[in-house]
């Protein structure tokens, strides 16, 4: 949608009315030849990050080593191993162990995964396998009316395994994991395991193809913006430059670097240490706004500071950074503007609803600026789409480029046929036809329009507000579903396409953009293929594990428990009393569908306009009630550079932003490493 120069994340030119044309393919020959070392290293690194991400996260509680599409674990492994590789180089001259971009390779295969092991899939999974079985016996409605839908090829099956899942083995805390991996109940889960691993799987498989039929898009045609990348990327310059010692001692680097190291250092040491001082990160602005009035919208604001975040919207067009911040005042002014104008809309308008954040019926705009906002993705990239729906029918080969992994016409019949086994499973599980081909359809079609929100916006940390079935509960009601359909698309939607902050179609568009130019194509997309796989086994038998020797119950489950219960107490109401939504979800919605046309009316016809409209996509997400500061921080600081020192400062000044980013990845992975050896962890991410 914009011509952006990847150098210093500004604007330099949009391209508007024709950004949906095809570039001319610029084939380019001999890539960066990648070695097998680095994609072995890759594998084993990310199988590490799964095989302990659930003890860090979920038992010790400590910093989580995800937590995000920029996650932790990756990017501290990163810097070591960059520095290890140059230290080794330096000491070896004319031996080169790996390049710059086998490590930013490796880092990308370790992203991919992270976020698997924990809130991406394996957070909420066994839970919500579970919470209909276990919860039933604690004096819920839901024996009588939820159970009898429950599919059995979805669930386990023998109550002794639910329990001890909750409760852990017998004597499970003083048997060595070996011990309690053998007395894991494997006879009552492989069944489920199986089902949902091919769910998954097809679901990854369809995700992929989506992402390698549009990264030419995005990549070649659009010039999007990375800011995600820039840090790995900036570092991965100057290594292959023989460079990096001058990178990381930059003055303004090293200036950047303290802030956040010197931070952490005293809040670290008051965190376990009470006597010393803590210097605040938290502000609770709230007070200084009325209860009632216009401004009655923040009466609940917070300011956080966090260091990276704040280089990271550094590194993010300028247009973007502007646009969340704004629209996030935007949507709290509306709720104080209603108030005035004397419409008290209670919240019990919003119905029974599934979104993770939403909480008043204002919130649902979202419903329409979704749909309309991917319908003009589609539009943008109609010229591309339809040649590459040609060719597949036609069953010709395209010129390829350096951008995709496989051929167009493999990603288009693999994605058709992906999807109707999808819903070929949706429907042998006692979801309708029609409605399994809409759900399949919302499913995805959010996953796209977060995906672009999260890898254009620079968006680390990102929720979303309404769910993709609360759009298609509005439009269809309950009765729509059926009771059977209406329990397994709110539990597949739990799975994988409702909590997003550490979804993997982001995670993939980054490796699509990674991965470009580099060779060999098909080496490096079945490394991807195989580590998503055993992603996910690795992360099934790490939580089991560790449920089973600890009991769920004494783990730090209580958001996923809490959730996942919501979750079933909602289909339950449903199926209860199946009543629609009421008429102000509709009128916000259509208010949601005008301003978004107006805002990519705006923003694709004239070359003046400032305002991006993914920012209005984030209005009441709650990762921009903890952003929203960092946000008008960081553009505030790159219009001040722009006006006044120009391109040439700007580029001197990001190293300043860099060394806020690094400073703070490195101070969390420090403490997330004191945290495994201690009773309680120093948080320096949201979690």
């Amino acid at each position: 949608m914009e011509k952006i120069d990847s150098t210093d994340g500004n604007d330099t030119s949009c391209v508007k009315a024709g950004s949906g044309a095809p570039s001319a393919p610029a084939s380019v020959k001999g890539g960066a030849s990648i070695r097998a070392r680095a994609l072995t290293i890759g594998f084993v690194l990310a199988m590490f990050i799964c095989a302990i991400t659930p003890f860090n996260n979920v038992y010790r509680s400590a910093t989580p080593l995800g937590g995000g599409h920029f996650p932790l674990a990756p990017f501290y492994i990163l810097f070591w191993l960059m520095l290890a590789t140059a230290g080794l180089r330096t000491v070896f001259s004319r031996w080169s162990w790996l390049t710059g971009r086998e490590l930013l390779l490796i880092w990308i295969l370790m992203v991919l995964a992270s976020g698997i092991a924990y809130t991406g899939l394996v957070r909420t999974f066994f839970i919500n396998l579970t919470a209909p079985q276990y919860f039933s016996t604690l004096g819920s409605r839901w024996a009588e009316e939820l159970l009898p839908l429950l599919p059995g090829g979805l669930y386990p099956q023998s109550p002794e395994a639910v329990s001890s899942l909750y409760d852990g083995l017998a004597g499970g805390r003083n048997l060595s994991w070996w011990e309690v991996f053998r007395q894991v109940p494997w006879s009552a889960w492989l069944p489920p395991l199986m089902v949902w691993g091919i769910f998954i799987f097809i679901c990854y498989f369809v995700m992929l193809c989506m992402i390698n039929i549009l990264s030419r898009q995005a990549i070649e045609n659009e010039r999007m913006n990375f800011p995600l990348l820039r840090v790995p990327q900036l570092m991965q310059e100057a290594y292959d430059d023989n460079a990096l010692g001058r990178f990381l001692s930059d003055r303004f680097l090293l200036a950047g670097l303290a802030i956040p190291v010197v931070l952490h250092l005293i809040n670290g040491f008051s965190f376990y240490i009470p006597s010393v001082p803590q210097v605040p990160t938290l502000i609770l602005a709230g007070s200084y706004f009325p209860k009632y009035g216009l401004f009655s919208g923040f009466y609940k604001l917070k300011i956080f500071i966090y260091p990276a975040f704040i280089g990271l919207a550094f590194l993010t067009s300028k247009q973007i950074s502007l646009s969340f911040w704004i629209f996030f005042i935007f949507g709290g002014l509306l709720f104080g503007l209603l108030g005035i104008l004397g419409y008290d809309i209670p919240e019990a308008a919003l119905g029974v609803t599934f979104g993770p954040t939403l909480s008043r019926p204002e919130e649902t705009q979202t419903i329409g600026a979704y749909a309309v906002f991917f319908l003009f993705l589609l539009w943008l990239a109609r010229f591309h789409l339809w040649e590459t729906v040609r060719d597949a029918v036609r069953f010709r080969v395209p010129e390829s480029t350096q951008s995709e992994w496989i051929s167009f016409r493999f990603s288009f019949w693999g994605f058709f046929w992906g999807s109707v086994l999808l819903i070929g499973l949706c429907v042998y599980f006692g979801l309708p036809l029609l409605p399994a081909f809409l759900t399949v359809c919302a499913f995805f079609m959010v996953m796209l329009v977060a995906t672009r929100v999260i890898c254009q916006g620079g968006l680390a940390y990102f929720t979303l507000t309404n769910a993709p079935l609360d759009g298609l509960l509005f439009i269809f009601g309950p009765r729509f579903f059926g009771s059977i359909g209406l329990l397994l698309t709110a539990v597949v939607q739990k799975v994988l396409f409702l909590d997003l902050r550490e979804s993997l179609m982001p995670s993939l568009l980054h490796a699509g953009r990674v991965t470009n130019r580099m060779d060999p194509k098909k080496l490096i997309v079945g490394t991807i293929v195989i580590t998503l796989l055993a992603a996910v086994a690795v992360s099934f038998v790490s939580m089991l594990t560790l449920c089973y020797k600890f009991g769920a119950r004494e783990l730090d489950l209580d958001w996923a428990v809490r959730s996942t219960v919501s979750v079933y107490e909602n289909v339950h109401n449903l199926v209860e009393s199946p009543m629609r939504s009421g008429k102000w979800v509709l009128v916000f919605s259509v208010v949601g569908a005008v301003v978004m046309m107006v805002l990519v009316v705006c923003y694709h016809r004239f070359y003046w306009w400032p305002i991006h409209p993914i920012g209005y996509l984030t209005t009441y997400s709650s990762a921009m009630r903890i952003l929203w500061f960092s946000f008008f921080i960081g553009w505030l600081c790159n219009v001040i550079c722009m006006r006044y020192g120009g391109v040439h400062l700007f580029k001197k000044l990001r190293l300043f932003f860099v060394g806020l980013i690094i400073g703070d990845f490195f101070m969390a992975g420090s403490w997330a490493i004191v945290g495994l050896f201690s009773d309680a962890s120093y948080l320096v991410l949201p979690s």
